[in-house]
């Protein structure tokens, strides 16, 4: 396979940016699946509030698996297909291989991306924004955006929290992928596997 080709699945292979066929829309598997952006509050007032005050509190990340690969790996772990107790928030975790990155997108709500391990940048509307452990970064409201783990040596991790369900169920649902994540790992990290005590 060239440069200029790349595949999304077994079947279909796919032009690079910037080449003729290019703009062939790609299904990736991980974004296709159907998911539940806002669930039905359904009962009685008092089994509803009943059912919040009985709900899990804690929420080990260890209970959901790592998804995505071979750049960037996550886990959804508080939203509403997950959780019942969270309605208007979600909360992941994504750990970036060394020397690897996500996919560039933008999308309607803001979030924020807290540091937990590794050094890197985001490009932000085509503005490089360093970052390291312990900061807390912004990405704003229709921001394009895209995340970079620096290191060729070591992982990060990043906790992002976010308004998301909250701005969907306002219909402020644009969201659109610029360019998707490699399907290659970085080179170096051909082996790499997110942490598994997270």
């Amino acid at each position: 396979m060239s440069e200029t080709t790349f595949k999304a699945n077994e079947t279909d292979t796919y032009q690079a940016p910037g080449v003729a066929g290019h703009n062939k829309e790609v299904v990736w598997e991980r974004w296709q699946k159907k998911r539940t952006f806002v669930r039905a509050l359904e009962g009685t007032y008092g089994e509803v509030y009943k059912e919040l005050f009985a709900a899990q509190r804690v929420y080990p990340s260890t209970d959901w698996k790592w998804k995505g690969g071979p750049h960037n790996y996550g886990k959804k772990i508080i939203n509403p297909q997950a959780v019942n107790v969270a309605q208007s928030i979600e909360c992941h975790l994504d750990a970036y291989a060394p020397g690897g990155h996500g996919q560039k997108h933008g999308h309607m709500n803001s979030a924020v991306f807290f540091v937990l391990k590794g050094n890197g940048h985001d490009v932000h509307d085509r503005k490089s924004i360093p970052w390291s452990p312990g900061d807390a970064m912004i990405v704003e409201n229709g921001c394009v955006h895209q995340h970079f783990n620096d290191d060729p040596k070591n992982d990060a991790v990043v906790l992002i929290m976010k308004a998301k369900p909250l701005f969907l169920f306002m219909h402020m649902i644009f969201q659109k992928m610029v360019q998707y994540p490699p399907t290659t790992p970085p080179p170096g990290a051909e082996n790499y596997q997110p942490p598994a005590n997270l």
